[in-house]
């Protein structure tokens, strides 16, 4: 077993012994099972939350090693959360009772430091919980940890001094950024859920990495308050899960909604399909094309129109969202109290260059609204635009943080040039897996719709799961295939 705790940077390091299960764990199919089925194992009283939450613990001590998802593993605290929902009067009405989650490294956790991935944070452990994660716990989930993030979660890999966070499907590549550890964690079966944000593709990125589905949501439907101002309001709360019911469902949570399957839309839907990529010189590659040809043509098949449309992305927009990241640097850094000289040399010029973009005015709020209202226009003659997500595989999981400035922004641009505009527009977006790669990882499409679409975008995303469905986790860390049989 684990032991009661570990965290810091060394957390990889804590002993591994194999995943056994733990207690009632002789009971087959807790681990990799979704969070649906989990909570309606606890609520029925076929499972307790504590045999839940330690097979779960077991798993994550065979596979944490080879994928770095950890900071902090709260052992004993989440058996003891578990042992409270089990002995709740509420327990038959939690809508997650028993499920394990994982929660980002720069949202509060009460009682836990969050680090923002960064060596320069407050040693200051949290208060109190994020609204967010009171909501999830308030419904029954369970803390089991928090996972990495780059520093100041500003980039497309996750990474940091002594740590790489690698991706299950291929330890070679990196889970993205910067919800990387989340996306790794159930992408490996050590979570069904994990929490994460997306300022400008965070929660998308990884998904798409690690072949997840994830709905980064509009604004206003989720609490965000992200660091200083959620990088002047792009920034949005999440989910990570490996079917649309565990992500509607966890939807719900966040939004403090009654959980309930997501509504036809009662007609066949008006999609428009883009690949044209915002960032000049980077093309689709052939297995995302052949992806999001595969998408189309299901869709058809489906009744729905398809049309080829691209939406104008104006070069203000593309500066504001821009600024915006920088921005967010700086005003976290200041918001924080960081020590900008403990700062990774990358992070120290990104924050640099937010504080001149600050200084100079070029932060306007209506830039942001002028695309809204560009977007929402877009959206009068179409219900769904489809597009691309990533260009290609994951980057490599190296030590990113080791490079400059410039390469590391350089890299995200290639790779991940569809996702941003949706930040400074304020609308939702939801990424699905579709059919691996030659060589194995994943490939998936991105869903955008206009304000207030997340129902419709998640009532799609599960007709595609039953047309098209995909492997729910990484074949080598797949706790539900026995060992030696990664086929499926």
């Amino acid at each position: 077993m684990l032991p009661d705790r570990f965290d810091g940077m060394d957390a990889s390091a804590a002993p591994r012994p194999p995943a056994t299960g733990g207690g009632e764990d002789a009971a087959p199919g807790i681990v990799g099972a979704p969070a649906t089925g989990i909570a309606a194992r606890v609520r029925s009283g076929e499972l307790s939350a504590v045999a839940v939450v330690q097979a779960h613990l077991d798993h994550l001590a065979a596979v944490e090693s080879r994928i770095g998802a950890f900071r902090v593993v709260r052992a004993e605290a989440a058996l003891a959360e578990a042992a409270a929902v089990d002995a709740s009067p509420r327990r038959a009405d939690l809508p997650l009772a028993g499920v394990p989650i994982a929660i980002k490294d720069n949202v509060a956790v009460a009682g836990e430091v969050a680090t923002d991935g960064s060596a320069a944070h407050d040693p200051s452990p949290a208060t109190a919980d994020h609204p967010v994660v009171a909501r999830l716990r308030a419904a029954g989930a369970i803390v089991l940890g928090i996972t990495r993030v780059p520093e100041l979660c500003l980039y497309s890999a996750t990474d940091g001094p002594g740590t790489v966070t690698r991706n299950p499907w291929d330890t070679a590549r990196s889970s993205a950024g910067s919800s990387g550890g989340s996306a790794a964690a159930v992408a490996a079966g050590v979570v069904p859920l994990a929490q994460g944000n997306d300022g400008m593709g965070s929660l998308r990125l990884p998904a798409a990495a690690c072949g997840l589905v994830t709905l980064k949501p509009g604004r206003g439907v989720v609490p965000a308050l992200i660091g200083a101002d959620s990088w002047s309001g792009m920034a949005e709360n999440g989910a990570l899960a490996t079917t649309v019911a565990d992500l509607a469902l966890a939807t719900a949570v966040l939004a403090g909604r009654p959980p309930a399957e997501p509504a036809a839309p009662g007609r066949p839907l008006t999609i428009a399909v883009s690949t044209r990529s915002p960032v000049a010189g980077v093309r689709l590659d052939a297995s995302g094309r052949a992806a999001l040809d595969a998408v189309v043509a299901e869709l058809r098949a489906a009744g729905h129109v398809v049309v080829r449309r691209e939406p104008v992305l104006p070069p203000s927009a593309a500066l504001g969202t821009v600024v915006r990241w920088l921005a967010g640097a700086d005003s976290d850094a200041e918001a924080l109290g960081l020590d900008r000289a403990a700062l990774q040399p990358r992070s120290r010029v990104h924050a640099r260059l937010g504080r001149l973009a600050r200084r100079a005015g070029l932060l306007r709020p209506r830039t942001a609204e002028a695309f809204r209202a560009r977007m929402t226009a877009f959206f009068t003659d179409v219900d769904v635009l489809l597009s691309p997500v990533v260009s290609g595989p994951p980057l490599p999981a190296r030590p990113w943080h080791e490079r400059g400035f410039l390469a590391n922004i350089s890299a995200n641009a290639r790779w991940a040039p569809w996702t941003s505009a949706w930040n400074l527009a304020g609308l939702p977006a939801l990424v699905l897996p579709t059919a691996p790669r030659p060589e194995g990882t994943p490939t998936s499409v991105q869903f955008v719709g206009p304000a207030g679409s997340e129902t419709r975008l998640l009532w799609l995303a599960g007709e595609l799961e039953r047309r098209l469905p995909w492997r729910r986790h990484a074949p080598v860390f797949d706790p539900l295939v026995p060992a030696g049989n990664t086929a499926g």
